[in-house]
């Protein structure tokens, strides 16, 4: 590893049920709005579940142009889109940077699940030799991250993450990982998910894994609450400018913020259950600690993964307790899928965003709908309101089908 490499972020971008773009997002969350609603996409006459956070009003061809959005899967879209703010915000969109220095990491959970569903509708209702000559392309799961590198001119290591719930968590921590070890001065990462589908709902509708509140979609998501009784399916996108510091400081750029600590480790337990007591995320918790060099007294806030499932909540509380001991009982922590949804293979990203924004503005997103206190979980969930604060060190988890755990740690970069 080269010595005194530090990462800064240096450009947001994202595209989620509650904002197209960062500060609508932002604005959405401090203010503790919701931004699940009804299904509009398909008929969910017979669904257990027919809610969801679907983005509205988004149009790619505007943005990305109608011939080429044409050949992208909603999933690559939304990349591109927070991709293309995320270079506009750190100051790329033209140039500024090396393309050979420059590289590319997006995490997916689910990936082109609109375009496999439609094929197999085309094959059923048409045959085989109608199904599009893009469809094998816009099926891969690394495609967000080649389109994307196309889009901002990134020649240097370009890479697809897929560790389910926290492929974008560790789309940032290895593209951090990658400025520190000198292979790259400027990293594009994140993560990227569009499960909205009839697969999507009905997959986990079978596991039981969703709420089924269809009567109160945006009281759905009530993670730490002893009513939770199912995530709530998002979709949406978010990219982090990953800077190397003086690379950052040479161009004038603005520093949003600083990647500290990176831990990744998995359960080895269950393919879809976290493991007793949170035993993994608090083994990843501990290994970012000791990359940030910090204690556990040093952290003012944690962004939980949160996705409001009994299981996930309860041994998500035992892991933060196990991890930072006495300190967990007055460090801040919530659930910010509490009003986006889960977003999958995005949510690791969108989080970041809110870490970074909760540093840059001293407010701690709200976990809304928090109603009725579950004994196992008796940690300070910052209740249904935003909260003005002292914030210098943030952590946020990420975890995911397969036992993954993700923790990265955020400082002011200062």
């Amino acid at each position: 590893m080269a010595e005194n490499r530090r990462v800064v972020v240096t450009g947001l971008g994202a595209i989620c049920p509650l904002g197209m773009n960062v500060e609508e997002t932002w604005q959405a969350i401090i203010a503790g709005r919701s931004g699940i609603r009804t299904i509009t996409r398909f008929d969910t006459d017979g669904f257990e579940t027919t809610f969801a956070g679907e983005i509205e009003g988004f149009e790619p061809a505007v943005r990305i142009g109608k011939k080429e959005s044409r050949r992208m899967d909603r999933y690559t879209q939304y990349a591109v889109e927070a991709s293309l703010q995320a270079a506009a915000h750190a100051g790329l969109s033209s140039g500024g940077f090396e393309p050979t220095r420059t590289g590319v990491m997006v995490g997916t959970g689910m990936g082109a699940m609109e375009t496999l569903e439609q094929g197999a509708k085309t094959i059923a209702a048409h045959g085989p030799r109608r199904l599009s000559p893009f469809f094998a392309p816009m099926v891969l799961p690394n495609m967000a991250a080649g389109v994307t590198a196309i889009h901002v001119g990134a020649k240097g290591p370009c890479v697809a993450t897929a560790s389910a719930c926290a492929s974008a968590a560790h789309a940032i921590g290895e593209a951090a990982r990658m400025i520190r070890d000198n292979s790259a001065d400027v990293m594009f990462a994140g993560g990227s998910d569009a499960p909205i589908t009839k697969l999507g709902i009905a997959g986990f509708n079978s596991m039981g894994a969703l709420s089924t509140r269809n009567d109160n979609p945006a009281g759905a998501s009530r993670p730490f609450d002893a009513g939770r009784d199912g995530f709530v399916l998002a979709e949406g996108a978010a990219m982090l400018v990953l800077e190397e510091r003086d690379h950052a400081i040479a161009r004038g750029a603005e520093i949003i913020g600083e990647i500290l600590g990176y831990g990744s480790t998995d359960d080895a337990n269950h393919i879809v259950q976290p493991a007793p007591g949170g035993e993994g995320i608090a083994r990843a918790i501990g290994l970012a600690l000791d990359q940030a060099k910090l204690t556990p007294a040093d952290i003012s806030y944690v962004n939980a993964h949160g996705t409001s499932t009994q299981m996930n909540e309860k041994y998500e509380t035992q892991g933060l307790k196990a991890a930072l001991g006495d300190a967990s009982y007055r460090i801040p922590v919530s659930s910010t899928k509490s009003m986006t949804g889960h977003l999958l293979g995005a949510a690791g990203a969108i989080e970041a965003v809110f870490s970074l924004m909760a540093i840059k503005d001293q407010l701690l997103p709200p976990t809304i709908n928090q109603e009725t206190p579950d004994p196992d979980c008796d940690l300070d969930y910052v209740p249904n309101t935003a909260r003005a604060a002292k914030v210098t060190n943030i952590l946020s988890n990420s975890m995911g089908f397969g036992g993954h755990n993700v923790a990265l740690i955020f400082g002011p970069g200062k």
